[in-house]
């Protein structure tokens, strides 16, 4: 089982990213006030950190860069989860240090999937493509995607 931090703002992504998490067998731990988050990576220790980008306060890329700023948590891998995604995205998310982004909606397979790569130590799974079919700006999540709009 693996600890795995949270940070997103939004009540139901953090509800599905949780369950989806315990479904799999890990520990999540939520966080909804970026001012928090390095804290509670701190002392909570997460194994992963699936941050959202659009966040109020700290910014997700805000709270990457502290992350791999702070030697106690630095090695730990990051997720990055927008719905917010334009060109130059993936290379500003990658550069503040961040391993993985995926775009809302999410395709519950491939977050599922991404997480699993992260964990085992893949620093370079492959990014979720915003122009998928799964993540098309507009349509309806269907069965296997979930997430969408950020407040």
């Amino acid at each position: 089982m693996a600890k795995i931090l949270i940070v997103e703002d939004n009540a139901l992504n953090i509800k599905l990213f949780c369950d989806l998490l315990a479904a799999h067998g890990h520990e999540p731990e939520a966080v909804s006030d970026s001012r928090n988050a390095l804290d509670t990576a701190k002392s909570f220790s997460p194994d992963l950190v699936i941050t959202d980008i659009q966040l109020p306060h700290v910014s997700g890329l805000e709270l990457i860069r502290m992350i791999r700023s702070d030697e106690q948590i630095a090695e730990v891998p990051i997720m990055a989860v927008t719905a917010y995604s334009a060109q130059g995205d993936e290379e500003r998310i990658r550069a503040a240090g961040a391993q993985a982004y995926v775009s809302k909606p999410i395709s519950v397979v491939r977050f599922a999937e991404t997480v699993d790569e992260l964990l085992k130590g893949d620093d370079t799974p492959e990014i979720d493509n915003p122009e998928s079919r799964a993540n098309v700006a507009g349509e309806s999540p269907g069965p296997t995607e979930a997430g969408g709009e950020e407040t």
